[in-house]
């Protein structure tokens, strides 16, 4: 895909429009990149390699990827992709997945399996003497997950473009949290990157799809409701919150 392409031109911008309002990469940064092997993970870890030989900031990536144990997985293929691409990816197996979806823990598999992962990415980051974990969420996804703390943990909050952890040895970055899902979604098949098949049983059923499903409707029915409810979460008048 050539890189005066539109898609390219507005991911890149949303990129380093993100990277610089948050001051989320200094030079020297040792970046741990969570790879998923879908499209959202796929294009950060393309966008941040790619920004690398053309920005005066100098910084190390790490692609992890955590497989959860389900049978049938791609890891393999995985690293297949990532060594063709010059990614240099470590893959470490699990059984979250399967504790996730265990008979102690049917209530909410996604959350133990979601924390057990970032448990695993922070020691890894440790390890490997990094000080960033570098995570595809994009602006649907902060949405989504304003939608699933007020819907079912009874509070008002979300995921963060850039947030310090542990007394500040480690910082999550979102470097995609400017952009739409669906902009991801064309500039994967412009890069043709690979389709992974997710084995998760939950992939379809949890309760952040509902949420998405819900939105979406919302969306088609006035498309300023994204732009609204993502400057909402900046825009917060406590005057006019219950206390």
């Amino acid at each position: 895909m050539p890189l005066n392409s539109y898609t390219y031109k507005a991911l890149n911008r949303s990129v380093g429009k993100a990277l610089h309002h948050y001051d989320m990469i200094s030079d020297g940064d040792r970046i741990v990149v969570g790879l998923s092997g879908g499209k959202d993970s796929l294009t950060l870890m393309w966008i941040l390699k790619e920004r690398l030989s053309r920005i005066p900031v100098n910084y190390d990536l790490f692609a992890v990827y955590i497989d959860p144990g389900f049978q049938g997985g791609y890891s393999r293929s995985l690293e297949n992709y990532c060594e063709n691409e010059g990614y240099e990816l470590r893959v470490e197996y699990t059984d979250y997945g399967i504790l996730g979806h265990s008979e102690k823990n049917r209530e909410n598999p996604c959350f133990l399996c979601s924390r057990l992962r970032r448990k695993r990415l922070f020691e890894i980051a440790d390890e490997l003497g990094c000080n960033k974990l570098a995570l595809g969420h994009t602006k649907d996804d902060i949405i989504e997950t304003l939608f699933l703390n007020i819907c079912y943990a009874g509070e008002i909050s979300t995921m963060i473009p850039s947030q310090t952890f542990f007394k500040g040895r480690f910082t999550v970055i979102r470097p995609l949290a400017f952009i739409d899902e669906d902009l991801i979604r064309r500039f994967a098949k412009e890069q043709n990157f690979p389709g992974f098949i997710n084995q998760c049983p939950s992939a379809r059923v949890s309760k952040r799809h509902e949420i998405k499903t819900i939105l979406k409707m919302l969306y088609r029915s006035n498309r300023k409701i994204k732009g609204n409810i993502f400057r909402a979460m900046s825009n917060v008048n406590n005057e006019y919150l219950l206390k």
